[in-house]
């Protein structure tokens, strides 16, 4: 499936096996048997650039390099640079470095986490044309790259449901990231979702500017729960874990207080836990482990989708609900009712809104 890259000049004056050691090919590692008996020019191999959250964010890199594992698992395919690996990026700067490494290893499919590798992947995509590369949460246009995008706006419309149902002050809050159209989709389809079944609620929302301030995150939720709010939804990356805290805290002094957070992404229920309670009421899933697996296939079967933008919504199983928190006392009525929620956007009864102006207007009669 490997295509050695050699210069036509180069291929013309040398011997085949100075082509190789020009290409920097060991020929210890060439006979090498992947767990399927395949050789390494025989072996598919994939890898992925976190951002910097890191690959264990608890969040958006650490489900995409779930996705990784689970399809080198399937593919009987080992970590390192003859199945799948990943390069954890500190900072802006390491992108484009980590994306044209990965290509210099001759990784067959390269992905790049989260939007702010938009402009590091057109730049190297235009350099490593026989590279294969998809980017998560951006739209890149060029022939040798698969934009992942997902509808935010339908699970965490479900989240806003859930958020709806349980909040007994009617105040309820949205802390995201960044403003930027992936977090505009998921502040958007929470509105919509609240509106829904409780349009007496009031919906309060801020914004960190990061994606990594911890710190910032707490500030705003502690704000947020001093004015009466008793549910929050973030859609923050790492910032999120200062919501976690805040709440845990408040419940820490007060186990009596129904205050709740809900995650994103993953399933964030065990950064939650504080004595005998959870302060995660639920989490908006964005399974990006489905998408990378998925998508990875595709490669792997010659069907590689290069220029297209690929959504996945409630119906591709790209986004959903986690599992309620036990404590909440009316969970078997409030699962009801996202199930009854669900199944109208699956079936298009609905159209989830995915800006602000729209979810303003939004009316689920």
């Amino acid at each position: 499936m490997k295509k050695r890259k050699f210069g036509l000049a180069l291929s013309f004056v040398l011997a085949a096996g100075t082509i190789l050691g020009a290409c920097g090919t060991d020929d210890s590692k060439e006979g090498t048997s992947s767990g399927e008996g395949n050789s390494k020019e025989d072996q598919f191999t994939v890898a992925m650039v976190t951002d910097v959250g890191g690959v264990d964010d608890k969040s958006f890199n650490q489900s995409a390099w779930e996705g990784l594992q689970a399809f080198g698992k399937e593919h009987d395919l080992e970590k390192g640079k003859e199945g799948f690996d990943y390069l954890q990026s500190k900072g802006d700067a390491d992108y484009a470095t980590n994306l044209n490494k990965l290509a210099r290893q001759d990784f067959d499919l390269v992905y790049g986490i989260g939007f702010l590798m938009q402009g590091a992947i057109n730049d190297i995509a235009q350099q490593q044309k026989d590279t294969k590369f998809a980017i998560v949460d951006a739209v890149v246009e060029q022939p040798n790259v698969a934009s992942i995008t997902f509808k935010e706006q339908e699970g965490s419309f479900l989240a806003g449901v859930v958020a709806g149902l349980t909040t007994k002050t009617n105040k309820i809050g949205f802390l995201g990231g960044m403003e930027i159209p992936v977090i505009e989709r998921f502040e958007s389809g929470f509105i919509a979702g609240v509106k829904a079944v409780n349009p007496d609620a009031e919906i309060s929302s801020d914004y960190a500017g990061a994606f990594d301030d911890a710190a910032s995150g707490q500030t705003i939720a502690s704000k947020m729960y001093s004015s009466g709010v008793d549910v929050i939804f973030h859609a923050s990356g790492g910032t999120g874990n200062g919501l976690f805290t805040e709440a845990k805290n408040l419940k820490d002094k007060d186990p009596s207080r129904e205050i709740w957070a809900i995650g994103v992404d993953s399933d964030q229920s065990a950064e939650g836990e504080v004595g005998d309670h959870n302060i995660i009421l639920t989490s908006a899933l964005k399974r990006v482990d489905n998408a990378v697996v998925d998508l990875s296939n595709k490669a792997l079967e010659d069907k590689f989708p290069g220029g297209e933008v690929i959504s996945y919504g409630l119906t591709e199983d790209g986004v959903g609900l986690a599992p309620l928190n036990e404590e909440l006392s009316n969970k078997d009525e409030v699962m009801s009712k996202v199930d009854e929620w669900k199944e109208k956007i699956k079936n298009g009864d609905i159209t989830v809104p995915d800006s602000l102006d729209a979810a303003k207007s939004f009316s689920a009669n």
